[in-house]
């Protein structure tokens, strides 16, 4: 099976698990061959992932060239200081915020560049020192000032956590709901970004408005 029947019974899938309001699925090209994107995007991908800034913009130089384009490149790993103004030159979404200090250069940076950005606050709720991201007080903390994290050009979507690394599917489910709880408490009005190739089912399961999925699209990388 290749990437366009691949990606297209997921597109199905996502439909049928939430038909009235099915996820957006994010196509996870990082580390995936320029021929291998532009067969997705022939299969009708319009949403992509990338982990490394600059790789992305290399990779989707002429799609972020073309103003005609639908693609929509979205940051899915962690940002790091003085990263930030390479974001504004292709990407409309990151989904890697995990610092407080992050928000507020991102902010910054969003007002100088005059570009519209969207992000997502990752929180670490499984605790993992291999994960990046807020500890839920300290989440809930930032979202009680939530008037601050948004200004003209940069806003505010919603979260995004990663489940547990050892893909344990009951703790996998316990961790998506406390992020969807946060949500409905802290920001109602904000999306979920859960869910990758090995748990996407849980997370819509659980309320997630974003999918990050690779491998089940592309295959696993050589």
């Amino acid at each position: 099976m290749g990437i366009r029947d691949r990606f297209l019974e997921i597109q199905e899938e996502l439909k049928s698990l939430r038909p009235e309001n099915p996820p957006v699925l994010i196509a996870v090209s990082k580390f995936q061959p320029l021929e291998k994107i532009k067969e997705a995007v022939n299969a009708g991908v319009i949403h992509f992932g990338e982990n490394r800034i600059q790789e992305g913009l290399e990779k989707f130089a002429e799609w972020i060239a073309n103003e005609n384009s639908n693609l929509v490149l979205h940051h899915i790993g962690p940002v790091q200081s003085g990263t930030f103004r390479k974001l504004f030159l292709g990407y409309s979404h990151t989904h890697g915020v995990g610092g407080e200090g992050s928000v507020f250069e991102l902010l910054s940076r969003a007002e100088k560049e005059q570009k519209q950005i969207g992000y997502f606050l990752q929180a670490n709720l499984t605790r993992e020192d291999t994960k990046h991201g807020f500890e839920k007080k300290e989440l809930i903390s930032l979202l009680e000032k939530k008037e601050m994290l948004s200004n003209t050009f940069c806003k505010l979507e919603g979260l995004m956590v990663m489940g547990p690394s050892d893909g344990d599917p009951f703790k996998t489910r316990e961790t998506f709901r406390e992020l969807s709880k946060i949500r409905k408490e802290y920001l109602p009005e904000g999306k979920l970004s859960m869910g990758m190739s090995g748990d996407y089912r849980i997370a819509i399961e659980e309320g997630s408005d974003f999918v990050r999925i690779g491998s089940a699209i592309f295959g696993e990388r050589n």
